[in-house]
């Protein structure tokens, strides 16, 4: 089972711009997913790229802001988000889907496991 250790966290001011990288500890046959858990909130899906990246998928809220890529060569998945806002605020988690070779867009946070440790995103407007 594969390890997941997210980087590239920060704080930006409201517009500002991050990229999350998600490694992995060896080749990762999954899709991989992008979450986020706010104080006192539930952790929410925000995007997933399918295995071999053949499909991507976003919640609704960062459409058009978020992008989520895979290089496997590298064994890593990236999000790069851009015009950032207060409430994009959270802890960002990577995790894998456990149904492997999975190619669709239907996610949902009960197939995700080998989750890392989580890397803060601080928005200030």
């Amino acid at each position: 089972q594969e390890q997941l250790v997210e980087t590239g966290g920060g704080s930006v001011q409201a517009g500002g711009s991050l990229r999350l990288s998600c490694a992995a500890s060896n080749r990762t046959f999954h899709a991989v997913g992008w979450f986020r858990q706010a104080p006192g909130k539930e952790r929410e899906f925000v995007a997933a790229i399918s295995w071999a990246g053949l499909r991507t998928s976003y919640a609704d809220s960062v459409k058009g802001r978020f992008t989520v890529s895979r290089d496997d060569a590298k064994d890593t998945v990236y999000l790069q988000m851009i015009s950032l806002k207060p409430e994009d605020t959270a802890v960002y988690y990577c995790a894998a889907d456990q149904r492997t070779y999975y190619s669709g867009s239907n996610y949902d946070i009960r197939f995700f496991g080998s989750w890392g440790q989580g890397t803060q995103v601080t928005v200030s407007s």
